[in-house]
């Protein structure tokens, strides 16, 4: 399967492209099921709206961050193309952490409990995760290494892996289950956490077979992260677990 043409339309000269789009789309679906779900985690609607003002730019913002930040070489000296978003660059856990962050202060300012807005939010952000990925297909990026498998992507004439395609298949996965386990959840933070172990362990393998990865010294970040992660979102589910058979 060839990638198709990156750019959708062109308007006033200005390229629009499927990457920004599909981006847009995670979002506003993502935000549109949290509004609805919401009254079931006790949850006023009207605060995911607030908390949307400043969740979309932050994570947009923490998604370039954190991208910048481990790829500084590419960026040193040259702050312009710091802020070029549209060269490309962004790193879904700079996104997440930012916006893990302006959730928290949000349900400080609003009194919500943050474990159940965490609960609330988490599936759609892995439904959003799922849809986002595509955009990584049409921009050519990416990608795994070299595959003859019959599901391979070609890319500058070579077939890899379609590393989007496995990320976004089990975020999908991951979406689906929370959403029937939210119907049965025995403490608060138990859907986050259950996020936190699934993609970590998902993230891990996947990043294993890309070729773009982010690098800590001679190590992959986001394995990095995602090992550490899952170790502490995994001890705190099992903390959390044993001190509900106690009651």
């Amino acid at each position: 399967m060839q990638a198709p043409n990156p750019i959708a339309f062109t308007i006033a000269g200005i390229d629009i492209r499927w990457y920004g789009i599909l981006i847009g789309v995670a979002f506003l679906l993502a935000i549109y099921i949290s509004y609805l779900r919401a009254p079931k985690f006790g949850i006023v609607q009207d605060d995911i709206l607030d908390l949307t003002i400043f969740l979309i730019p932050c994570s947009i913002i923490g998604a370039r961050a954190y991208y910048v930040i481990f790829s500084y070489d590419n960026y040193r000296g040259n702050f312009i193309q710091m802020l070029n978003l549209r060269a490309g660059g962004l790193a879904i856990h700079g996104g997440i952490i930012a916006g893990v962050i302006v959730s928290y202060i949000v349900a400080k300012r609003k009194k919500i409990k943050f474990s159940n807005l965490a609960d609330l939010i988490m599936p759609q952000v892995a439904l959003a995760q799922a849809i986002g990925r595509w955009g990584n297909f049409f921009n050519s990026e990416a990608h795994g290494g070299p595959t003859n498998l019959p599901w391979a992507i070609t890319v500058y004439g070579e077939k890899v892996h379609p590393t989007f395609l496995y990320e976004s298949i089990w975020c999908f996965f991951i979406f689906i289950l929370l959403i029937f386990l939210s119907n049965k959840i025995k403490f608060n933070g138990q859907i986050a956490l259950l996020y936190a172990m699934l993609y970590s362990f998902e993230r891990f393998w996947v990043e294993g077979l890309r070729t773009d990865s982010l690098m800590i010294g001679q190590f992959r970040q986001a394995q990095v992260l995602s090992l550490v992660v899952f170790i502490l979102a995994l001890s705190a589910y099992i903390y959390q677990v044993r001190k509900y058979k106690k009651k």
